[in-house]
């Protein structure tokens, strides 16, 4: 069965990236989360950031910038 929800961890290893970064983007609402006991998030919220912050510079998540 695939997962729908991911932790913070999962969310970091799909990312190629770490869990502080995750956080940053969970802090900056880039990325949508829902709290059962940890941080989790929906496949499709993932989905849909991906999507969305294709072309974009995310290094600071709260302020995103147009990759030229």
């Amino acid at each position: 069965m695939e997962e729908m929800i991911y932790t913070v961890a999962e969310t970091a290893r799909i990312l190629k990236t770490n869990v502080a970064y995750v956080h940053e983007l969970r802090k900056a609402k880039q990325l949508k989360f829902l709290k059962l006991g940890m941080w989790k998030v929906r496949k499709q919220e993932l989905e849909r950031f991906l999507k969305d912050s294709e072309g974009l510079d995310l290094t600071d998540p709260y302020n995103p910038k147009i990759i030229e």
